[in-house]
């Protein structure tokens, strides 16, 4: 008896779709990775140049590769990048970069059918969403912003703080990325962090040991999503203690958040009028999930799943949402858990589908 080997389209070659490709090879399906920039490295050579994971390097690596060196230390973008490249590598699977998924249509087999921007069409039993957020950063829109003649960009497009030299800017945001870009921009410019509420702290060791030591032991990391969202109601910075100095200090100031922007800067909580050269916002991102809007599947752009797993249309199935299954869902140290638990998932969707299609063929794309 022959076993047929299943494809299935994994849409994102970052971290999420490396995990996926790896769940669904050792589950007997054929994974298709398609990423759209140039190496399978996900977002991460895009994200600012000083960003430094707040997970050590032992509970930063995905299955089977750790990250080399010290496992105690915090590795750095570009060492995420170099990590990436190797995993991506050791895979033995069909990677194919520099191909963009413009959208994701059914078939009367229960299968799907991916288009390319390049028009190039891919039969798939099923489709594994694991495009991350980056690519869709979330803006919030204020009264005056329209005319507001100063820099004013999200911290995606942020790089480094030397361009930003003697003036004086707003970080929007009270998360890690926030504080971690208005600690260092505050070596060459006038910084506040603008928030809604003070800035809350998690200690970055505990009894000499990593947070995440203590996340991983107790099950904190493992918590789900709908228990999670119960316990933890505002976002909180891992901190060493360095930014929480910086701001008891001065070094950086806290603000409530500005109601308004002026054509030359903001309009505070308290009326104040301030000119400010630069505000960054450090508000979030959605899921980037655009190509699946033929499917019916998205409510405002978020899509309808349950653990990872689509209500709307079976064979398809997500990856890296933020609280997909836990807190730890949209990382690297938590996004392999839940690759296994969508890769099954799907397998069973595939098992089950009819074995023949006998609607018009379909071009298969080229590498």
């Amino acid at each position: 008896m022959t076993t047929r080997t299943e494809s299935v389209v994994v849409v994102g070659g970052g971290q999420s779709g490396l995990a996926a490709a790896r769940a669904a090879r050792l589950a007997g399906l054929r994974p298709i990775v398609l990423h759209a920039a140039a190496e399978p490295v996900g977002s991460w050579p895009d994200y600012y140049d000083s960003l430094t994971l707040f997970s050590p390097a032992r509970h930063s690596a995905l299955p089977g590769m750790a990250f080399d060196g010290d496992p105690d230390r915090h590795p750095r973008r570009d060492e995420v990048v170099a990590y990436l490249r190797r995993y991506a590598e050791a895979l033995d699977v069909d990677i194919r970069t520099g191909v963009r998924v413009r959208s994701v249509h059914p078939r009367p087999d229960g299968g799907y059918l991916v288009r390319t921007e390049a028009g190039d069409e891919i039969a798939a039993a099923g489709v594994v969403a694991a495009s991350g957020s980056f690519g869709n950063p979330y803006l919030p829109r204020l009264p005056g912003q329209d005319v507001y003649a100063g820099d004013l960009r999200h911290v995606a497009g942020y790089r480094r703080p030397d361009r930003y030299a003697g003036r004086r800017v707003v970080v929007v945001g009270a998360g890690n990325s926030a504080v971690q870009v208005a600690h260092e921009l505050a070596a060459y410019a006038r910084v506040t962090l603008a928030t809604r509420g003070p800035v809350r702290f998690l200690p970055q060791r505990i009894r000499g040991r990593d947070l995440h030591h203590w996340l991983d032991v107790t099950g904190l990391d493992r918590l789900p999503a709908a228990v999670l969202r119960r316990v933890v109601r505002h976002p909180a910075v891992i901190d060493s203690g360095v930014h929480r100095a910086a701001l008891a200090s001065g070094l950086i100031t806290r603000r409530e958040m500005f109601t308004a922007f002026t054509p030359d800067g903001v309009v505070w909580s308290d009326g104040a009028v301030e000119p400010v050269d630069a505000v960054l916002f450090a508000t979030g991102y959605r899921p980037d999930v655009g190509y699946l809007d033929s499917l019916g599947i998205l409510q405002r752009g978020v899509p309808r799943q349950v653990g990872g797993v689509c209500t709307g249309r079976p064979g398809i199935v997500h990856l890296g949402l933020e609280f997909q299954r836990s807190f730890a869902s949209n990382t690297l140290r938590g996004v392999s858990r839940d690759a296994e638990h969508v890769i099954a998932a799907l397998a069973g969707h595939v098992s089950r589908r009819p074995r023949r299609w006998t609607g018009a063929p379909v071009r298969q794309d080229a590498r």
